[in-house]
C-alpha cells in the first residue's frame, strides 16, 4: 500500500521567484488585523497571500513588516521563512468558501511512546508547556481540527517545516509538501489517515537522514480563486524537536539489539570506573538525560558549533564537534578542568553525582562551569549522546597512557640515583582515563569500521587545532589501523603503547633499560548492558598481550604512526621480578606495604641492586609527594632462590598527604650486577575507602517521602569536617550537610527523600568531607505511581 508524501517544490522557501504574500493578518472570528497593532492566538497565525498577474519586487519590503509582534521565542527561527512578494491586501476571506485551521493537536502522549521520547520531561502533559520530541524515520501522527469539513477536491494543504535562522530550500533546512498519492521512500511525506467531522488526522514521514533540529511547523491553506491565490498560514506555537533513531534501520545511528538500547539510549544512571587496575572502583552516575533542560542543551550546542547545516544530520561531526564544547579551553564549553586541589570558585569534580546539575548551570548562565575531570567529562557527554539519540556509554581505561610527542611509545627518564627524572619526563600513565563510546556507522572509513567510536571530551591535546578527539574506531585501533580518521596514534597509544625506560650511562648519553610490553591498557570497563555489573572490553581494543595479533598490531600503528627507531635488543632476563601488593585489603587508615619479589633462574649467583620509591599522586599519573625512598644493595640469589624485598608506608606517614582518589606510586629500579640485567616499573595503587552501608525500601510511591539509612566507619585518626551526602537518581540532586564525623567513630543519616521519577532506578548516594571524598554506594529501587 503506498503512502502520501512530498512534492518538493524548486524555488521556495527564500530562492527564485515567489509568489506574492499579502501581509494582513487574521485571527479566527476576527476581521483583518493590521501589522501595526496585531494581537496574535497563542497557536496560530493566519497570513492571506495575493498573488497579482504583475509581480511587485519583494526586497522593498522589510520582513520587520512581515513578522512585526511575533514572539522571539516561536518566530525567532522565521527569517527568510516568507521570503514572498507582496501584493495588494485582500478583505477578510469568506468563511464559507476558506478552510481555516483551528487547532493541532501533537497527540504527545501516544507519539512520544511509539518513539520512545516519552520520558524527556518536556513532554510531560503536566508540565506548563508540554513539546513534542520524535525521532526521525518514523512516522508520526496529529490532529487538525479546522472551522468546517476539510475536502480534499476542493481544499489544498501544504505543510512546511523550518529549520535555522534562515531556512532555505537549497539548504534543506526549509521543507514544504502537499498531501500525495505518490510512494517516495526515505523522504519527507504525509497523508490522511482519517476524517472525522471538522477534523483530520494526518501522518507524517521524516526521512532517516533528517538534520537534527528544533522545527517550527506550519501549514499553508491555499485558495485560488479566479487569477489569485490566496495563502492562509497556521504557525504552531511550539517546534516539533527531531533526534536520531537508533531503532530504525535506515539511521547511521541503528542499533539493531534492542535489548541494547534499553541500556544506551533509555538507560539514565549508570556506573562510572576508577581506582586503579589492581582496585577497581565504581561510582554511580546519573546521567540524566531525560530530564529538565538536557535536551534544549544539546540542541543550544548543536546550533552554536557553527557546523554546516549539511552534516546537522551525519553523527560524525556532530560528536566530535561535541567532543570540543564539552570542555572549555577553545570556545567556552560546558566544563572547565582543573587537576590541582584548589576548586575554591567551583564544585570539586569527586563531588559531582551525575550530568544534570552541570547541564541546569551552563543553561542558566550560559558560561562554563567549574570544574570537572575525565569522568566527568565523559558522563556529560554519555548524557548529551544519549539525549541526541545515538548510542552511548562511558569505558574506562585502566593504566592510560598519555602520549605527548605521537612516538606510539611512553618515554620515562630515571636520574643517576635510581629516581623518575621529572623534569624530562612529559609523557604520563593515568591511572584511569574515561571517556565515551558512540555507535554509529562509519562510510567515511573502509568497510568494517563502523560500531563503537571512541570520543574524549576531557582537554588533553589538540587535534586540528581543537582540543577534541575522535570519533575513533575502536575496530581501527585493534587493527592498528591509526591512519584513519580521527586521533588514531593518540587513543592506539592510550591502549597499546609499550612503556620504554631511559637512563643516561656515565658518558652522560641516554640508553634504553627497558621496555614494557604489557603495562599499559589493562581492563578497559564498562557498565553491562542491562545489570549492575562490570563487563571487560580490553579485547575490542586490543588482542591479547604477546600475541602475534597484538604485536603485529603495535608494529602496524608504529610504521604509520610513528618515527621512533626500533628499540627492542636481545638481553638477558634470568632473574624474574614481580610486583606483589595485596590491593584487595588494603584500606585507607591502614599500613601499605609493597614487595619486590626476585627469583633467580639462572644455574649461577645473581646480584641484585636497586630502589623502590613510593609517592603520592594525581590519577592522572603525576607523582605529588614522595613518602619513601629506599634502596637495597647487593641482595645475592643463589641458583633457583626466590626473596622478596618489602617497603612500608603507615598511615602517619600518608596522613593529609594524599590527593584526590587516594592513589598511591610504587617506582622500582633493580639491576642485576652479573648480567647488567634491569627491571624497571611504574605500578598505581590505590587505598580503599570504607564500605558505605544503604538501606532504602525496595519500593516507592512517586511524590511520596520515604527515608534512606546510611552508615560507614571513620577510618582515620582525624576528623571529618564540612560533611555533606548527595542523594540522586530519583530526584534533582539533594545535598544534605551533616555534622562531623569523630576520629574513627561511627558516620549514621537518615535522609527524607522525595523521589520525583517513575520506573525501576538506582538511587546515588555520595558524601563528602574535608578528609575523606567519594565514599560513594547505589541501590535499586522501584517507584511507582500512586
Amino acid at each position: 500500500m503506498s503512502r502520501n508524501v512530498a512534492h518538493f517544490r524548486e524555488g521556495r522557501g527564500g530562492e527564485g521567484r515567489q509568489p506574492h504574500v499579502n501581509t494582513t493578518r487574521f485571527q479566527p472570528g476576527r476581521g483583518p488585523v493590521s501589522s501595526s497593532s496585531a494581537i496574535f492566538s497563542s497557536s496560530a497565525v493566519y497570513m492571506p497571500a495575493i498573488v497579482p498577474n504583475n509581480p511587485v519586487d519583494s526586497r522593498n519590503i522589510s520582513n520587520d513588516v512581515l513578522y512585526h509582534n511575533y514572539s522571539s521565542e516561536v518566530f525567532s527561527n522565521l527569517e527568510g521563512a516568507i521570503n514572498r512578494n507582496v501584493g495588494t491586501v485582500s478583505s477578510r476571506p469568506d468563511p464559507k468558501k476558506v478552510l481555516a485551521v483551528k487547532t493541532v493537536d501533537f497527540d504527545i502522549a501516544s507519539n512520544t511512546k511509539d518513539h520512545h521520547t516519552n520520558k524527556f520531561a518536556i513532554v510531560s502533559l503536566s508540565s506548563a508547556n508540554p513539546q513534542l520530541v520524535v525521532r526521525r524515520g518514523q512516522p508520526f501522527s496529529i490532529e487538525v481540527e479546522f472551522t468546517r469539513p476539510y475536502d480534499r477536491f476542493k481544499d489544498d494543504l501544504k505543510l512546511v517545516f523550518e529549520a535555522g535562522t534562515k531556512p532555505l530550500f537549497s539548504k534543506r533546512t526549509y521543507v514544504e509538501f502537499v498531501l500525495s498519492d505518490e510512494d517516495k521512500p526515505k523522504e519527507w511525506g504525509a497523508k490522511i489517515s482519517r476524517l472525522r467531522g471538522n477534523s483530520i488526522t494526518i501522518k507524517i514521514f521524516t526521512p532517516p537522514t533528517c538534520f537534527i533540529a528544533k522545527w517550527v511547523f506550519k501549514i499553508d491553506v491555499v485558495k485560488k480563486e479566479n487569477t489569485k491565490i490566496n495563502v492562509y498560514r497556521y504557525v504552531h506555537k511550539n517546534p516539533i524537536y527531531i533526534i536520531f533513531n537508533p531503532w530504525c534501520t535506515d539511521d547511521s545511528v541503528y542499533m539493531q539489539d534492542k535489548d541494547l538500547l534499553n541500556e544506551y539510549i533509555l538507560n539514565e544512571t549508570g556506573q562510572i570506573y576508577n581506582g586503579t587496575r589492581t582496585s577497581i572502583n565504581s561510582r554511580p552516575w546519573n546521567f540524566g538525560q531525560f530530564e529538565s533542560c538536557i535536551l534544549d542543551v544539546t540542541m543550544y550546542l548543536l546550533d552554536i558549533t557553527a557546523l554546516n547545516w549539511a552534516v546537522r544530520g551525519n553523527p560524525i561531526p556532530i560528536v566530535r564537534k561535541l567532543s570540543a564544547l564539552i570542555n572549555s579551553s577553545d570556545d567556552g564549553g560546558i566544563l572547565t578542568g582543573r587537576w590541582v586541589e584548589d576548586y575554591s570558585d567551583g564544585t570539586p569534580p569527586l563531588t559531582w553525582t551525575g550530568s544534570v546539575p552541570i547541564l541546569e548551570e551552563y543553561w542558566k548562565t550560559k558560561r562554563s562551569v567549574n570544574y570537572g575531570q575525565c569522568w566527568v567529562f565523559a558522563g556529560v557527554a554519555t548524557t548529551i549522546c544519549r539525549a541526541l539519540g545515538i548510542p552511548a556509554r562511558s569505558v574506562t581505561n585502566f593504566a592510560s597512557a598519555h602520549d605527548t610527542d605521537g612516538s606510539i611509545t611512553i618515554d620515562f627518564h630515571l636520574n643517576l640515583d635510581n629516581e623518575m627524572d621529572s623534569d624530562n619526563n612529559f609523557d604520563s600513565v593515568w591511572n584511569f582515563h574515561v571517556w565515551t563510546e558512540a555507535w554509529m556507522a562509519r562510510p567515511d572509513l573502509p568497510p568494517g569500521y563502523g560500531g563503537w567510536q571512541v570520543i574524549d571530551a576531557t582537554p588533553q591535546e589538540t587535534s586540528d587545532g581543537v582540543f577534541c578527539c575522535g570519533p575513533t574506531s575502536v575496530v581501527a585501533i585493534q587493527q592498528g589501523e591509526v591512519n584513519l580518521p580521527y586521533d588514531g596514534p593518540f587513543v592506539f597509544a592510550e591502549v597499546n603503547a609499550d612503556t620504554v625506560y631511559w637512563q643516561p650511562n656515565k658518558l652522560g648519553v641516554l640508553e634504553c633499560l627497558h621496555i614494557d610490553k604489557k603495562v599499559i591498557g589493562k581492563s578497559i570497563s564498562t557498565k553491562a548492558p542491562n545489570q549492575n555489573e562490570r563487563e571487560d572490553i580490553t579485547l575490542t581494543y586490543k588482542h591479547n598481550e604477546g600475541t602475534p595479533e597484538e604485536r603485529a598490531a603495535v608494529i602496524k600503528a608504529n610504521q604509520v604512526g610513528s618515527n621512533r627507531r626500533e628499540l627492542y635488543k636481545p638481553t638477558s632476563n634470568d632473574v624474574k621480578f614481580n610486583l606483589e601488593q595485596d590491593s584487595e585489603n588494603t584500606w585507607l587508615g591502614g599500613s601499605f606495604i609493597v614487595g619486590l619479589k626476585m627469583k633467580n633462574n639462572s644455574e649461577q649467583n645473581r646480584t641484585v641492586s636497586g630502589r623502590m620509591v613510593v609517592s603520592t599522586m594525581y590519577y592522572t599519573g603525576v607523582t605529588a609527594e614522595k613518602l619513601k625512598s629506599e634502596p637495597f644493595v647487593n641482595i645475592v640469589l643463589k641458583s633457583g632462590e626466590e626473596k622478596v624485598h618489602n617497603i612500608a608506608v603507615i598511615q602517619d606517614e600518608y596522613d593529609g598527604r594524599l590527593k584526590e582518589g587516594y592513589m598511591l606510586d610504587v617506582t622500582v629500579l633493580a639491576h642485576v650486577e652479573e648480567t647488567n640485567q634491569n627491571f624497571t616499573k611504574k605500578e598505581e595503587y590505590r587505598l580503599l575507602k570504607p564500605n558505605f552501608a544503604v538501606t532504602a525500601p525496595a519500593e516507592v510511591v512517586v511524590n511520596k517521602e520515604f527515608f534512606v539509612e546510611v552508615s560507614f566507619a571513620n577510618p582515620l585518626n582525624s576528623s571529618l569536617n564540612n560533611c555533606s551526602v548527595t542523594v540522586d537518581g530519583v530526584s534533582h540532586a539533594t545535598k544534605y550537610p551533616q555534622k562531623s564525623v569523630a576520629p574513627n567513630g561511627t558516620f549514621i543519616a537518615s535522609l527524607p527523600v522525595v523521589p520525583e521519577k517513575v520506573g525501576s532506578l538506582e538511587l546515588i548516594i555520595i558524601f563528602n568531607s574535608r578528609q575523606l571524598e567519594d565514599v560513594s554506594t547505589s541501590c535499586p529501587i522501584n517507584i511507582r505511581e500512586a
